[in-house]
């Protein structure tokens, strides 16, 4: 788009995480540079577009199904952009007394959650790295919206798989877990590696990225170690807790994320 231009605290050398899941999912809180990544990323796989769709519903599925356990408060870590049916919108749907705290450190989605939960004092967005558990969870606006002697719902949307295995992200998932409650929850959603066509978008996302890490089904699985996986253990997308009829055979975009959730015992 001509002439657009981003907050000076924005680095438009190089496209995010975030607003290249944006431009996925039809929003308009991305630059030039994401939409140039993501059409590459179609170039080897023409469906990301469904899969990022694919992957927001399970989310609300999830946030969904955490507040019917009785999780009344939620951080939602790598939140991204706000976009069709954020967490705080689904929890409320169960729980409209809920609680959530987004977490992502792309100053963007401060600006544009901020303007969207300006009037909403039970909703915050946080700027800060999911890699410093301490300063996420030592963060007065988490202070101020989560009490840690009840559960918490912490969730992991689509954003471990751009963790480095080198980064430890089951023992940074774990040190959020450390900080909460027996009967929190803990859900995550992870690129599958399912075969070639996984591995060469793989490929794609650390060239054009620099993260996207694909893991196995047995990885994906490995993160919940410690806790007790709730039904219907780590599967695709569609097949978790589905709130409609789901296809016998699963397109590439279906079987791009693997689901699970769990309980801190």
């Amino acid at each position: 788009m001509p002439g657009e231009q981003a907050p000076q605290e924005i680095d438009l050398s190089r496209p995010s995480v975030a607003r290249v899941y944006d431009a996925a999912l039809g929003g308009k809180d991305n630059f030039e540079i994401d939409r140039v990544a993501l059409t590459r990323l179609q170039e080897g796989m023409p469906e990301i577009l469904s899969a990022a769709r694919v992957n927001r519903d399970t989310l609300g599925r999830g946030a969904r199904v955490m507040a019917g356990l009785g999780v009344r408060q939620f951080l939602d870590l790598g939140a991204g952009l706000p976009s069709a049916e954020n967490t705080h919108q689904a929890v409320r749907d169960v729980a409209p007394d809920a609680h959530v705290v987004y977490v992502d450190k792309d100053p963007i989605v401060l600006a544009h959650g901020r303007a969207l939960l300006a009037e909403d004092d039970r909703t915050a967005v946080i700027t800060a790295d999911l890699r410093d558990p301490a300063a996420v969870l030592g963060h007065p606006d988490v202070a101020r919206l989560i009490d840690f002697a009840e559960p918490v719902g912490v969730m992991l949307v689509a954003i471990l798989h751009h963790l480095h295995d080198d980064e430890d992200p089951k023992g940074i998932l774990d040190a959020y877990m450390d900080a909460v409650p027996s009967g929190s929850l803990v859900f995550v959603t992870h690129f599958c590696d399912f075969g070639p066509v996984a591995k060469e978008l793989q490929e794609r996302f650390l060239r054009l990225l620099g993260t996207g890490r694909f893991r196995t089904e047995r990885e994906i699985a490995a993160f919940f170690d410690g806790y007790e996986l709730l039904d219907p253990g780590v599967v695709p997308n569609p097949y978790w807790r589905p709130e409609g009829p789901v296809p016998d055979e699963l397109s590439v975009a279906e079987r791009l994320h693997y689901t699970g959730l769990a309980r801190k015992r």
